[in-house]
């Protein structure tokens, strides 16, 4: 079950990094004892329902704190498929934080038989061909359910033909506990 506490903690510390860099006013974000921890996120902003940056990290490589904080700030203002986020957009947004867990690689004969082995919905995917790399967090799964569909999205997302499969590909998967805020902030 996901830790709601944590969840709300992490949801206003990334509006409050968000705010900072833009210069608006703000409280002091609260604190809670697992920010001090190594951790891995991806924060997501949506406007009127579609997507507005998303940033993260796949490995718990900084404190957690430090991590949500640069994902918001980044995914606000350093997501290259938008421009940065005005303030008058700012109150607009709706954030969600996802809290990544170590990914695992997955072992597997062909594509049909990793297709398999995956659980949608579930299983955030991380797809590596040499250096080419991409991932999807499990969310994606509402939108591409089907796993063909969703492996050929990877893949291009990754900059792969969409029917591409080589032996140098390899997939690692993840799961995550994600909290989105409830309401705009108008």
């Amino acid at each position: 079950m996901p830790d709601i506490e944590l969840g709300q903690v992490l949801l206003r510390r990334a509006r409050a990094a968000i705010a900072e860099a833009l210069g608006v006013p703000t409280e002091a974000p609260p604190e809670h004892p697992r920010l001090a921890e190594r951790g891995a996120c991806f924060v997501t902003l949506t406007l009127d329902g579609q997507l507005r940056g998303c940033i993260g990290s796949l490995n718990a490589h900084r404190r957690l704190e430090v991590d949500v904080r640069e994902n918001a700030v980044a995914a606000a203002l350093n997501d290259s498929r938008f421009a940065p986020l005005s303030k008058g957009e700012f109150e607009r947004i709706r954030i969600e934080v996802s809290l990544l867990t170590k990914p695992e690689f997955m072992d597997f004969a062909d594509e049909a038989d990793a297709l398999a082995k995956l659980e949608p919905g579930r299983d955030g995917v991380i797809l590596f061909n040499g250096c080419q790399r991409a991932t999807f967090l499990p969310q994606v799964w509402e939108q591409l359910p089907n796993p063909v569909d969703f492996m050929e999205s990877l893949k291009r997302k990754a900059g792969l033909p969409a029917g591409f499969w080589g032996p140098n590909i390899m997939l690692a998967t993840y799961r995550v506990q994600k909290w989105k805020e409830t309401t705009q902030h108008a």
